[in-house]
């Protein structure tokens, strides 16, 4: 019998594990264009520590999502761009949605009005995901960007630009 999954706020006593899920995304070809996990002290420095969120199950990390601003200029201090990465071993039990929807309830409860991220056209499932929690797709970013690892090196990569906005805050 399955535990339930829980939603906790990340730590760094979670890296490894985190490491471990970033570089699982990162070896599909499909998740980012980064050729490996950032170290600790760049992830913790470029992302918001209030919206780093880990899900669990009997205290095994099965994925993480966290946020970082889009700028630090005072007009889009409600805006920020999120990764989300669950174990490859998790998919399609719902993780991903239970930690989505978590980030989405932190995000409006700091007054947080827009989150973004871009996606990979093949990544259907990560695409399924975000649409059933609102987000909408609002362009296409054509050859954005030179994929540098795996079986696409040298591919010029499209993405799917995306955001939600939130029903709560920013509507004052």
């Amino acid at each position: 019998m399955r535990r339930p999954v829980t939603i906790r706020p990340m730590c760094p006593d979670d890296w490894e594990a985190v490491h471990a899920i970033y570089a699982a995304g990162i070896a599909t070809g499909e998740a980012t264009f980064e050729s490996e996990p950032p170290t600790w002290e760049a992830f913790d420095g470029g992302r918001l520590a209030e919206h780093r969120l880990i899900a669990e199950e009997g205290g095994q990390v099965l994925g993480w999502a966290a946020v970082t601003r889009v700028s630090y200029r005072e007009v889009y201090r409600g805006v920020v761009e999120h990764s989300i990465y669950v174990a490859p071993e998790t998919h399609g039990r719902g993780v991903g949605r239970i930690l989505l929807g978590a980030l989405i309830g932190s995000t409006e409860a700091a007054g947080i009005w827009t989150i973004q991220s871009s996606i990979f056209p093949e990544n259907t499932a990560s695409l399924a995901l975000h649409q059933k929690l609102g987000f909408r797709v609002v362009g296409t970013r054509e050859r954005i960007a030179r994929i540098s690892h795996g079986p696409k090196a040298g591919h010029w990569q499209d993405t799917l630009l995306l955001e939600r906005r939130s029903h709560v805050a920013g509507t004052e």
